[in-house]
């Protein structure tokens, strides 16, 4: 009731003494009451910042595939830069992962599926990847050196969660051919997929960089990127806010392409006007 004496408007519709709705100039305080606040916690991120140049958390909103096979080495890289940084690792699916950064849990996220859906995040390209199908070797397709997607839809098979690791790539290259997967388990780990392939329960569809350690000997994996497309991972941020230096460093030692001056340019440009690198494929 102050603010809205002060202003001179209403923010919010009544009944007796009960809110019904949000008015239309109340919508438009409550924007900058947004952007208020935002910039409330830069400024105590910029104090942080100057207060404690090299140490302080960061914070990592990723999924299982990407914090299991492709984060490690840059992890490790930025310990040994940074001593005093502690890195927490939240593993989710990717709606959760635009969510954590959005809600300012985490500093970072990565993920394949969805986060340039969210017009309060700024996202980058990190690198490009397909689809792998893993079998036993005795199987008969592994005889095979360039699959189809019919040979596929004979087979009992074990991939990922439809919120996971392109898996909408998968289903949308079946629906086009008018065919029916017969997906008989589905996991957000690769390494589970792989185990239950081992198990003879089907073949697998996992991503390519799950096959950066050797797989078990029983197996092999062929390319599926003729069949599934490519899929591009990106990088996270939330617009507007205050990146302290490890952040930068953290990023671009996951990807080279990801530079401070890179990042700068993307947080500076409104969502409309975002390049179409960082438009989801």
């Amino acid at each position: 009731l102050e603010l809205e004496e002060e202003l001179g408007v209403d923010i919010f519709s009544r009944h007796g003494k009960r809110l019904k709705r949000v008015t239309e100039p109340g919508e438009q305080v409550l924007k900058s009451i947004d952007i208020i606040m935002r910039e409330v916690n830069n400024l105590k991120r910029i104090g942080e910042h100057y207060s404690r140049q090299d140490s302080g958390t960061l914070s990592i909103a990723t999924t299982h595939t990407q914090a299991r096979y492709v984060l490690p080495p840059s992890v490790a890289k930025l310990r040994q830069a940074y001593p005093d940084v502690t890195v927490s690792l939240h593993q989710a699916e990717p709606s959760q992962v635009a969510r954590m950064v959005i809600d300012e849990v985490a500093d970072v996220g990565m993920a394949t599926e969805s986060l340039a859906r969210y017009p309060e995040l700024v996202t980058l390209p990190c690198y490009e990847w397909q689809h792998m199908i893993v079998m036993p070797k005795d199987h008969p397709l592994a005889q095979i050196d360039t699959l189809r997607l019919q040979d596929l839809a004979s087979q009992a098979l074990i991939t990922y969660h439809p919120s996971f690791a392109g898996r909408t790539r998968v289903d949308q290259a079946f629906e086009a051919k008018q065919l029916t997967p017969n997906v008989v388990l589905e996991a957000i780990d690769s390494d589970v997929i792989k185990t239950y392939v081992q198990l003879g329960m089907g073949i697998g569809i996992i991503a390519e960089v799950a096959l950066r350690e050797a797989l078990p000997p029983e197996l092999v994996a062929r390319p599926a990127g003729h069949l599934f497309g490519t899929n591009i991972t990106r990088m996270a941020f939330k617009r507007g806010s205050y990146l302290r230096n490890f952040v930068y460093e953290f990023a671009q030692l996951v990807s080279p392409q990801l530079s401070r001056e890179a990042i700068e340019s993307a947080m500076n440009t409104e969502p409309a006007e975002q390049p179409e690198s960082s438009k989801s494929p």
